[in-house]
This record gives C-alpha cells, sequence and structure tokens, in this order.
C-alpha cells in the first residue's frame, strides 16, 4: 500500500472519529459528488490568480506568494469535492490528490502536488511554492525582487486551472 493511499484512509479514519465525537472534522470525509461546488472552487482559483497580480502591481508581492498557494490549492479542492470528498486539512487534501493520480482516477501533473509538498531536508527549494509563501509570510521580506518568479507561477497557476477544468468539466 502506498503512502499516500495509507494517509487518505488515516485521514477518512480521523474525520469519521472526530465526527462521532461531536466535533468538526479536520480530515477527509465522502459525500456526494458537488458540480456546483467545484465550480466555486475553480472560481476562488482564478479570483486568487488575480491576486497575483494585484498584489504585484500594489507593491505588496509577498502576498503573491499566498494567492499562488491558494490559487492551486482551490484547484486541488475542486477535484476532491467533485470526486466525492470533503476536506478540511492541507495534508489531507494532498494526499488524496496523490492517491487518486495512483489510481488513475485523475490526469493531473505531479508538479502541482510537489510545489505544494514541505520538504524534509530542511532545505528551501526555490521552486517550491509552500516554502516560498512560508518564507515571505512568516519572513522580513516585503516584495518579491524576482518578476521572473512571479511570472513563473502565474504561469504555474493558469496550467493548474486548466489541468482542474479538464478533470471537472471532462473536456
Amino acid at each position: 500500500m502506498t503512502h499516500a493511499k495509507n494517509k487518505t484512509r488515516w485521514c477518512l479514519k480521523k474525520a469519521q472519529k472526530e465526527l462521532e465525537q461531536n466535533k468538526k472534522h479536520r480530515g477527509l470525509i465522502k459525500i456526494t459528488s458537488d458540480i456546483n461546488g467545484a465550480r466555486k472552487h475553480i472560481a476562488k482559483a482564478e479570483h486568487n490568480l488575480s491576486a497575483i497580480n494585484y498584489f504585484t502591481e500594489g507593491g505588496f508581492s509577498d502576498w503573491s506568494m499566498s494567492a499562488v498557494f491558494y490559487c492551486i490549492y482551490h484547484c486541488f479542492l475542486a477535484i476532491t469535492i467533485k470526486l466525492g470528498y470533503e476536506s478540511r486539512n492541507q495534508e489531507c487534501t494532498l494526499a488524496l490528490i496523490k492517491h487518486l493520480i495512483e489510481e488513475e482516477k485523475v490526469k493531473l501533473n505531479e508538479k502541482f502536488i510537489v510545489s505544494l509538498e514541505t520538504h524534509e531536508d530542511g532545505e528551501m527549494h526555490e521552486t517550491n511554492v509552500i516554502e516560498r509563501r512560508e518564507f515571505y509570510t512568516y519572513g522580513t521580506t516585503s516584495y518579491v525582487n524576482n518578476q521572473e518568479e512571479i511570472n513563473e507561477n502565474i504561469r504555474l497557476c493558469k496550467e493548474c486551472i486548466d489541468q482542474t477544468k479538464k478533470i471537472i468539466f471532462n473536456e
């Protein structure tokens, strides 16, 4: 059994246990496929894509990295809700997306997953969205001084949205 499959099972059990204890779940639950919910997540991803330029042009390019992260993450949420899952945990969402790719239930370039994963080696990877977001959110740098980095992330987001729409709408 793969790590993604194990993690997905753990996330489903975690949520079930929390619901049985009358708590708000922080994992994964099975739901009815929700195409309207998927559309809303795609709209939110597109909103975050627009925010990247808005922040950059307004002098808040450090915030553009958070918009990149959430653009891709909302694409993942669109896929999960379309395929009948509700996620309230970023690690669970990533594990589910990996598992769905492994099971060949979705065709999505793995670079989107890699961009949102944390790396255990402790080194910062310049192309990793989550690490760049954390650097700009928790650090003291208040601007991205590399416009090409922003442009690359815009391209990444556009490609992720396009692939997500193909999955959601069977294009």
